[in-house]
């Protein structure tokens, strides 16, 4: 099944892409998709339904981001082989995490904004696992039992902010709209093995990034156990499992975002996204 949100910013509500075609209204069934309400028991109520009694919902003028309110925006960073060879950093040990605050999701289509001091903004397309159940020392054997479904994620960076100003990566991560999500979540029944999906950016129609998931250094099971052990993962929560090589940063010379750049989003199954950047006001 493929759910996403719909309408204005603040009054999305929750819908699913019926296999007719068309978007339905699940606002009847669900307030939104957040915490419980995207769990494995809530889809598994949900995907009961008959799809052809809910609304068809016409002429949507946008999409928001495909979950709310998330509980945690975790991100792994250097997890694809190219990308850590063009940062110029050694292939980490284990999985870096860091955190990405939950105020910079935004619609898959909405503009990003560039902030203000910024002269090092970048794009990182990604694959989004969501959180379906709590999880808490789980085996790599179990691990995408955990999954409530996959998305594509933008996962924005300041490089300035991030590797210049000291301290943790968070605050280069984190300014608004930095986590364009969606506009899918997709199950994973359509998504039988998150380490083979083709995924791409493409920037002002040039292509900039475009690997597999299967250049992953940590898989999405080896992620998910693994954090595991440290926290427990809740439902909602999002994990954006790194970026493949093509980055601004990584390029000679080094290329960033400038108001009026166009950047194109998609991962094999999860759909498209496309953001323009403008300047903070």
């Amino acid at each position: 099944m493929k759910f996403l949100r719909f309408g204005p910013k603040g009054q999305e509500k929750p819908g699913l892409l019926g296999s007719d075609g068309k978007v339905r209204d699940l606002s009847g069934v669900v307030p939104d998709f957040e915490g419980d309400n995207i769990s494995l028991e809530a889809i598994a109520r949900i995907r009961a339904l008959d799809e052809s009694t809910l609304p068809v919902v016409e002429n949507i003028d946008r999409y928001g981001s495909c979950v709310a309110r998330v509980p945690n925006f975790f991100c792994i960073g250097l997890n694809y082989a190219k990308h850590a060879a063009e940062s110029g950093m050694a292939v980490p040990a284990e999985p870096i995490m860091f955190n990405k605050a939950t105020s910079a999701l935004c619609g898959p289509n909405d503009d990003v904004i560039i902030p203000r001091n910024s002269e090092k903004s970048d794009w990182e397309v990604e694959l989004g696992v969501v959180i379906g159940k709590t999880a808490l020392y789980v085996s790599e054997e179990d691990a995408l039992d955990y999954v409530a479904g996959y998305c594509i994620i933008n996962d924005m960076s300041e490089r300035a902010f991030q590797i210049e100003r000291g301290g943790q990566w968070v605050k280069g991560k984190s300014a608004p709209t930095f986590g364009p999500t969606g506009p899918y979540l997709v199950t994973p029944d359509e998504i039988p093995d998150p380490q083979v999906l083709d995924l791409k950016l493409s920037l002002n129609g040039e292509v900039v990034q475009d690997s597999n998931t299967n250049d992953m250094i940590f898989t999405v099971r080896q992620i998910i156990s693994y954090m595991s052990q440290f926290m427990e993962l809740q439902p909602g929560d999002i994990i954006a499992t790194g970026t493949p090589s093509g980055v601004g940063m990584g390029m000679k010379p080094q290329r960033f975002l400038k108001p009026g750049d166009v950047m194109e989003l998609e991962i094999e199954g999860l759909g498209h996204q496309r953001q323009t950047a403008v300047a903070a006001k």
